[in-house]
């Protein structure tokens, strides 16, 4: 497939070039600096230069707590280029793929979010993501929203990619006890994400690795024993105690109800996946 790439310099964007890549695509991959989507001129001149017969959204401004200083930004990038992409996917007969949040449910459900429950998004990031599938929605009848939760990867920056890093540079560690995720692994949510673009099947996806999903403080302490580092120090605090600015879902656990349905396996468990990227992190940094 010929496919044009949004987000490409984070690292669920980086995972999928690499990803479609390896698989024979031509990819078009856009950071910020290549291609700035809340420009709607810059977007059409690169899908009329580039031709792609399917588009992938990873771009997101995710510093959840500056988003809520800057909405008018959030939205831009969240909800107003999305519209951008999805119209001109329309305008050019091509799948779209747009990557979303477990940020979009305000995290009071006991258990898992699933497509049949209402969003009630907390935060400016996640009003702005929500505002983004809906846009796409409206915009163009093939959209497809894949929402994940709890990424983690290679070249990673956030707390759930880095833990092994920290502990071993003997930083303090501080990890939430009562807020409950699905972790997700960039790679195989890459894969899963490039399937749904060549499905180009319409609706609303969650997309995780399977089990019963994990506080931060279990998914640290998980990460610690695979690494051999269970000897580091975790201090362990409450997700009230931190006092950040943006809120965050407490519970913001997902599962799907379609990828069965349409014939997509589930995901590996998120300790399996936990498992095989701390290996290939290993392998990476002996080379």
């Amino acid at each position: 497939m010929r496919i044009l790439l949004t987000g490409s310099a984070g690292m669920v964007g980086r995972a999928l070039a690499g990803h479609c890549a390896a698989l024979g695509d031509e990819v078009f991959a856009h950071d910020r600096h290549s291609l700035d989507i809340t420009n709607p001129d810059q977007v059409a001149v690169a899908f009329d230069r580039e031709r792609p017969e399917a588009i992938i959204n990873c771009a997101a401004w995710t510093d959840v707590d500056a988003c809520e200083s800057a909405p008018q930004r959030a939205h831009a990038i969240h909800a107003g280029a999305v519209e951008t992409l999805a119209r001109n996917s329309r305008r050019h007969n091509a799948a779209f793929v747009t990557i979303s949040t477990d940020y979009v449910f305000d995290g009071e459900k006991e258990g898992f979010y699933t497509q049949r429950d209402d969003p009630h998004p907390q935060g400016v990031y996640a009003v702005s993501k929500l505002a983004g599938e809906r846009l796409a929605r409206d915009a163009y009848a093939r959209a497809v929203v894949a929402r994940t939760s709890w990424v983690f990867g290679h070249g990673g920056s956030n707390f759930l990619s880095r833990v092994v890093d920290l502990a071993r540079a003997g930083q303090p560690l501080k990890a939430i006890n009562d807020a409950y995720g699905t972790p997700t692994y960039a790679s195989h949510l890459a894969g899963r994400v490039r399937e749904l673009a060549a499905r180009d099947l319409p609706g609303v996806y969650h997309v995780t690795n399977s089990g019963a999903g994990a506080t931060f403080e279990e998914f640290a302490r998980a990460a610690l024993a695979i690494a051999n580092c269970s000897d580091a120090q975790i201090e362990s605090v409450s997700l009230d105690s931190l006092r950040r600015p943006a809120p965050r879902p407490r519970n913001s656990r997902l599962r799907c109800l379609l990828s069965e349905a349409i014939g997509l396996a589930p995901l590996p468990d998120w300790q399996a996946a936990l498992t095989e990227f701390i290996a290939e992190r290993e392998t990476r940094s002996a080379e």
